[in-house]
């Protein structure tokens, strides 16, 4: 995973707990990257009543005395897990404000003035925001990023990635401007594929973070091999060499039995043995190990192999119904005297729905070729530099 990733997750791990804590009736003071919090003994959680220091994110130190806060701490899990089985269904109703309309960053971009929008809702939808808790783990690397929300629309069960990052924001307001929440309408029953179609979105998602840590467990994995190659490879050496040395003991004291006296024969005789028996149990074992090597040490690779296997977990924490407007928004641009006015299709919470495309070369206009004029037609930056 990315370090923005890992950040971001850390920002929303922060705002989270301190919205949490506070609906508990606790108190924050921060200093730095360390908060001291007091949680009252009279409320019904499971987290530590009185004073204690939370440690926030890369800030925290080694020496401090304190628990930790960052996804993967134990405090941060058991307040997850309180507060998901607290409210695990809610209603957010989302209604378009004038003043909130989000112009598109094709507009913004580029070089035309917005002189006015209105937004006309026509009717209302229904999205289902699921808020997943994710871990991905292996013996040589643990990642785990928690509260990604996937939201799906309840009608057509398409992914409004826009809704996502609105109620991630949503959730992260602590203002009395935050939106009301209120217990779901949606049955089980009505909400159990959309729910099935959001899990499908969210592994979706998070499949190049899933290669990338598989890609890292599998080199760690291959290095784990080699090394117990080149081990094994050296006790062959070892093994080869002693079978050597045995071979010719055997031999010299061969020839000592031949060329001795009866007492000094016996003794010899008794050496050989004992050598024999050794040249045996190693070259029994040396011909294990050849084989083995020749058939790429199957068993070893297997039993490595497995531990660096990939554990993902996929929790859904909570489901929210957000209800939303659907309509139009007229979007009047101007550029020296001439004015022209863009309906597009929008969303409370999740923007605009439609594209639109340069009229020269039908490109989609976008942040990384925004709109530059208006004045004979709607023309990219890409196609107005090339007739100036």
């Amino acid at each position: 995973m990315t370090d923005e990733a890992l950040a971001v997750t850390q920002s929303v791990v922060e705002n989270f707990t301190e919205r949490y804590l506070e609906s508990l009736g606790g108190t924050i003071e921060k200093r730095g990257d360390t908060w001291e919090v007091a949680i009252p003994d009279n409320e019904d959680t499971e987290l530590p009543a009185g004073s204690l220091s939370l440690l926030c994110g890369a800030g925290r130190d080694e020496d401090s005395t304190g628990e930790p806060l960052h996804p993967e701490s134990e405090f941060f899990q058991r307040m997850l897990r309180e507060a998901a089985e607290r409210r695990p269904t809610g209603k957010i109703l989302m209604e378009a404000d004038q003043d909130d309309v989000v112009i598109p960053q094709w507009i913004k971009e580029g070089d035309v003035e917005v002189r006015e929008i209105q937004f006309t809702p026509y009717y209302d939808r229904t999205a289902i925001v699921v808020l997943f808790e994710v871990s991905i783990e292996t013996v040589s690397e643990y990642q785990q990023e928690l509260l990604r929300a996937i939201a799906i629309d309840h009608r057509s069960e398409e992914r409004l990635p826009a809704l996502e990052e609105t109620f991630l924001q949503m959730a992260s307001i602590t203002t009395n401007g935050s939106p009301t929440t209120t217990e779901s309408s949606l049955s089980k029953s009505d909400a159990r594929s959309p729910l099935s179609t959001a899990q499908d979105q969210l592994m979706q998602s998070i499949q190049n973070e899933i290669d990338e840590i598989h890609n890292e467990a599998s080199r760690a994995a291959d290095a784990e091999v080699e090394e117990y190659r080149q081990l094994q490879q050296q006790r062959i050496q070892e093994l080869e060499e002693k079978r050597s040395k045995l071979s010719l003991e055997i031999d010299e004291l061969s020839e000592a039995i031949n060329s001795s006296d009866q007492n000094d024969r016996v003794e010899a005789l008794k050496k050989r043995k004992e050598a024999k028996a050794e040249y045996e149990e190693v070259d029994s074992e040396l011909r294990a190990l050849h084989e083995r090597r020749d058939q790429g040490f199957p068993q070893k690779q297997d039993e490595i192999r497995k531990r660096h296997a990939l554990d993902i977990r996929v929790t859904p924490l909570t489901v929210t119904q957000v209800e939303y407007e659907r309509g139009e928004i007229d979007i009047e641009l101007v550029e020296q005297g001439v004015s022209r006015t863009v309906t597009l299709g929008y969303g409370s919470g999740i923007g605009t729905t439609d594209t639109v495309q340069c009229s020269s070369c039908d490109s989609v206009l976008s942040v990384d070729n925004p709109l530059k004029t208006i004045k004979s037609s709607l023309q990219c930056r890409a196609c107005s530099s090339s007739n100036e």
